[in-house]
This record gives structure tokens, sequence and C-alpha cells, in this order.
């Protein structure tokens, strides 16, 4: 699947070097194409407030674009729940 510059996506994984978790929501920012590899883009996420916690660059395989049975969450920066 190609995504759209500026769409929103749900990571899939871990990035604890980010400090980022499955399930964050973040924005493409820019789309990556290196022959021989997947796909990649870098995603830029947000805390609630709207200053950028980190910006990842990933395989296309590490995202899925939000559905309408999607919530929202909140979580601590330390990973536990708020």
């Amino acid at each position: 699947m190609t995504y759209q510059l500026y769409s929103d996506v749900i990571l899939l994984r871990d990035l604890p070097e980010e400090g980022l978790c499955a399930g964050d929501v973040g924005t493409i920012v820019e789309h990556h194409h290196v022959k021989g590899l997947e796909p990649g883009y870098s995603i830029e996420f947000f805390d609630m407030v709207g200053n950028t916690v980190s910006v990842a660059t990933v395989p296309e395989s590490y995202l899925r674009s939000p559905t309408h049975s999607d919530r929202p969450t909140v979580r601590l920066a330390n990973g536990s729940v708020a």
C-alpha cells in the first residue's frame, strides 16, 4: 500500500529506541524509495499538545491506516496508561 504525504498512520511495532509503542499515531512526512528494499516512510509523532515527540523512518510493513474501529487512547511517555 502506498500512503499519501501528511496522512495519519498507526505504528504496528514498538520502537523503544524512539520512545514509541505499537498503536501510536503519526503523520507521514516523507516517502522513501530505495531500489531492492521495501518502501519506507518518515513518520512524525506528536504529543497531545502538538509538540514533536519523534521522527522515525520505518518500512511500510510497520504501518497501517486508521479505521472506523480505532479509538484514540492516551499513555504517558513512560508507557503507562493515564
